[in-house]
C-alpha cells in the first residue's frame, strides 16, 4: 500500500497546473497590501518605543523565510557538479542580479509602501515590462511582434499618466513637501519615485538574467538572488541607518507574524506558483500571472479600504488595456519559440516582472 506522501503526491499530480497558478495568484497580489497592513499593526504595539514591525524588519525576516523555502525546494541543484558548470561570468551575473533585485528593487518597493498608497506602488510597478521589452530589444537584439510593442507603448502611457494625473492629490496630501523631489523641474511623491526606481532595477535585472545566466539552474538563481540579497540589503541599512534599525528584529511579536506571513506568501504561494509554472505552458502561466496586479489593487481596497482616486482608475485602465495587448503579442511569441526550446530561468522572471512585485 502506497504511503500517504506517495498518496498526496499522487493527487497532487492530478490537478492542473492553472489551477495551483491560480490560487497563488491571490497570495502574490495581496502581499503589498498584507504587508502594509502588519506595518500598521506593529505601529499599534510599539516595543521600547519602537514599531517591530517596520518594513526593514519585515523585509528581512521575510528574505530568510524565503531563502530556507528555495533551499529546501532547490537543494538537489546545490552540488559541486552543477557549481563546476557555472562560469566566472555567470557568477558575476548573478551577483549583479542579487544586487538588483534581491537588494535594491524591494528596498525601493518597501519604502514607497511606506510613503504612498499600495494601489500608486502597484500601478507604477508596471514600468517594468515595457521597460525589460525596451531593454531586450537595444541590449539583446530581441524581435518582438506589434502586439508586444504596442502593449508597452499603451502600458507605458498608463503609468506616465498615473503619475501626472496623480500629481495634484499628492501635492494636497503632502503639503509639507517632506516627502516630495524635484524631477525635471516638478515636484513628484518620493514614494512615486521610489515605486519607480524600483521597477527599474527589477527590469535591469531580467536582462541581466537573460543575457547572461541562459544556463544556470532557476533554483541556484533564485537562491542566490535571496540569500546574497539578503545580505547586501542588510550591510546597506546597517551603513545608511546603524544597527539601531534592527534593534527589534528578534522581537516575538515580529516573528508570530512573521511566521504567518513566511507561511502564506512565501512558502505557500511560492510552492504553489513552483508547481504550476513546471505543468502549464508558458503562455498560461504568463495569462494567470498578468492577473496578480488587478488582484493587488482590490486587495488593497479590501484589506486597507484603499479608494482608488480618479487618476488612478484612468492609470490603471490603460496600465490593463496595455497588458491585455502584450499579452496577445507574449501569446504568438510563445507559439514561435515552442520549435527552438525556451529559457526557463528568464522567461520564469519575465514572466515574475509582468505580476508585479511578490512581497518576498
Amino acid at each position: 500500500m502506497p504511503s500517504l506522501p506517495q498518496q498526496l503526491t499522487k493527487l497532487t499530480s492530478r490537478i492542473p497546473g492553472y489551477i495551483y497558478l491560480w490560487l497563488a495568484i491571490p497570495i502574490f497580489g495581496s502581499s503589498s497590501a498584507v504587508t502594509r497592513k502588519i506595518t500598521e499593526i506593529g505601529a499599534q504595539h510599539f516595543v521600547d518605543g519602537h514599531n517591530p514591525i517596520s518594513y526593514c524588519n519585515v523585509l528581512f525576516t521575510g528574505n530568510l523565510c524565503a531563502l530556507l523555502v528555495l533551499v529546501a525546494i532547490h537543494r538537489h541543484q546545490w552540488n559541486r557538479n552543477t557549481w563546476s558548470q557555472i562560469s566566472g561570468r555567470e557568477w558575476i551575473g548573478l551577483a549583479i542580479v542579487a544586487i538588483l533585485s534581491g537588494a535594491l528593487a524591494p528596498g525601493w518597493i518597501f519604502q514607497a509602501l511606506s510613503l504612498t498608497p499600495v494601489t500608486n506602488v502597484l500601478l507604477l510597478g508596471r514600468l517594468e515590462p515595457p521597460l525589460t521589452l525596451v531593454l531586450s530589444i537595444w541590449l539583446l537584439g530581441e524581435r518582438l511582434n506589434r502586439w508586444e510593442v504596442l502593449g508597452s507603448i499603451v502600458a507605458f502611457t498608463g503609468v506616465v499618466l498615473t503619475l501626472a494625473l496623480s500629481l495634484p492629490e499628492v501635492i494636497v496630501l503632502q503639503t509639507d513637501r517632506t516627502n516630495m523631489t524635484p524631477v525635471a523641474g516638478f515636484q513628484v511623491g518620493l514614494g512615486e519615485l521610489m515605486a519607480v526606481s524600483g521597477a527599474i532595477c527589477l527590469s535591469v535585472a531580467t536582462i541581466v538574467v537573460k543575457k547572461y545566466l541562459a544556463n544556470v539552474p532557476l533554483g541556484i538563481n533564485n537562491t542566490v538572488r535571496t540569500g546574497l540579497g539578503t545580505i547586501v540589503y542588510f550591510g546597506l541599512a546597517l551603513w545608511m541607518f546603524g544597527i539601531g534599525h534592527f534593534m527589534d528584529v528578534l522581537s516575538p511579536f515580529l516573528w508570530q507574524w512573521m511566521l504567518l506571513y513566511g507561511t502564506v506568501i512565501v512558502v505557500i504561494g511560492q510552492s504553489l506558483w513552483n508547481m504550476g509554472f513546471r505543468n502549464s505552458s508558458i503562455a498560461t502561466a504568463s495569462l494567470i500571472g498578468s492577473f496578480a496586479p488587478i488582484v493587488g489593487i482590490l486587495a488593497a481596497y479590501l484589506i486597507l479600504g484603499e479608494i482608488p482616486t480618479q487618476a488612478q482608475y484612468i492609470g490603471g485602465v490603460v496600465i490593463l488595456i496595455g497588458l491585455f495587448l502584450g499579452q496577445v503579442g507574449v501569446n504568438a511569441r510563445t507559439e514561435r519559440l515552442k520549435s527552438i526550446g525556451i529559457n526557463s530561468t528568464g522567461t520564469e522572471q519575465e514572466i515574475e516582472g509582468r505580476m508585479g512585485f511578490k512581497g518576498i
